[in-house]
């Protein structure tokens, strides 16, 4: 068994509060769960209007799969035209 986890820092400049902010985060959030089927939290800068943490797992029997889910996951959140992914961190258990 293979547990990846994927940690995105996310830079989200266009909004203005922390209501915006949860919107935003919820949509992406949404759109990963239910294209990938893997799990999603927010796991830092909670109170930060322009700044948030990431975090998404997932548990499989092999790490090549785990890793392309991963990387697609990655590509996604970069095409979102509504964060800018500042920084990401793979890790496989």
């Amino acid at each position: 068994m293979v547990i990846g986890v994927c940690t995105f820092e996310l830079y989200l400049g266009g909004v203005c509060s922390l209501k915006a902010k949860r919107s935003v985060l919820k949509r992406l959030k949404a759109k990963i769960d239910s294209k990938f089927n893997v799990s999603v939290a927010e796991i830092g800068s909670m109170d930060s209007w322009q700044r948030s943490s990431l975090a998404v797992a997932i548990v499989s029997n092999d790490q090549r799969f785990a890793n392309q889910v991963l990387c697609k996951i990655a590509e996604l959140v970069n095409a979102n035209g509504e964060v800018t992914m500042v920084g990401q961190e793979m890790q496989f258990l």
